[in-house]
């Protein structure tokens, strides 16, 4: 079977004023539809990993074939960092988390200075990436960044949250003020989806 973009799980307009309608219909719609085209490409002749999950193809990367190895990399990365990205928004987010993320946040010094140390890393990621919040292999949770479309589960640590720094993800709206988009980000995000995320990851 292909790799497809997932539906949005809510109207393109539905994260106004936050993030705009054009926005969302360029990010979803062609940005994320090409990674999903690029990667299956990459992998017409070679079956075997056709059969994978985007997941499990990014956990073992560096066994990829080289002749795709880059190709999957960066395509298998959008691909897995866009759906994970639209489902941890929601329309009327935010506010205080609630569940077990609100455990691991207080462990982190409290929601203010977790979102300041999330935006904080999503500001210093020079050129195009992402921000996260990861659970480490070690079991750990540590707030990243990761480069362009690499995700973290390349380097064996479980994604929980991210938020791309793309400039496709927020030009549109807020040009190069990338610090007022990521502080108008916490508006939309989806704590429920986030603490199934969170339960995934300690599933291991």
């Amino acid at each position: 079977m292909a790799f497809e973009v997932p539906p949005l799980p809510y109207g393109y307009n539905a994260l106004e004023p936050h993030i705009d309608e054009q926005t969302m219909h360029l990010h979803h719609d062609k940005h994320h539809q090409a990674y999903v085209d690029n990667l299956n490409k990459a992998l017409e002749k070679h079956a075997d990993w056709q059969k994978k999950s985007v997941g499990e193809i990014l956990r073992n990367i560096n066994s990829i074939p080289e002749d795709v190895r880059t190709a999957v990399r960066n395509n298998g990365g959008g691909h897995y960092n866009h759906s994970m990205f639209w489902k941890i928004m929601k329309p009327q987010g935010g506010g205080e988390p609630t569940g077990k993320i609100a455990e691991v946040i207080k462990e982190l010094g409290g929601l203010a200075a977790f979102q300041e140390k999330f935006n904080d890393a999503g500001v210093k990621r020079f050129g195009s990436g992402w921000a996260w919040l990861v659970r480490t292999k070690a079991g750990k949770f540590e707030i990243t960044s990761t480069a362009n479309q690499d995700c973290p589960l390349m380097d064996g640590n479980f994604p929980i949250m991210g938020n791309d720094v793309w400039e496709h993800a927020y030009y549109l709206k807020y040009q190069n003020r990338r610090a007022e988009y990521l502080k108008a980000w916490w508006n939309v995000v989806n704590w429920d989806e986030i603490n199934k995320r969170l339960e995934e990851a300690s599933r291991g």
